[in-house]
């Protein structure tokens, strides 16, 4: 089970719309997404489980994904968390 720290970059943290491209991307893998942040673990295909973590720039989030999927999930993901989603 891959786990990665990012650290969010983006100015603006995950806001909506970029939440919106992640989690739009997690249904895409078979994998269980799951993101946590400041002791809270959420389902990182919920875009309101996202949105409650209030991830702003500078923050430190755990990715982990579990399944067939799984590394070429956090791959992509962690990408999105970095802050490349536009």
């Amino acid at each position: 089970m891959p786990t990665v720290d990012i650290t969010i970059q983006h100015a603006e943290g995950m806001h909506a719309r970029p939440a919106s491209i992640f989690v739009r991307e997690a249904a895409r893998f078979k994998s269980e997404i799951r993101l946590s942040a400041g002791g809270t673990t959420v389902n990182g295909k919920s875009i309101m489980g996202l949105l409650m973590l209030a991830l702003s720039a500078g923050t430190v989030v755990t990715l982990e994904a579990e399944g067939p999927d799984a590394d070429a999930a956090c791959a992509t993901l962690s990408e999105i968390l970095a802050g490349n989603f536009e």
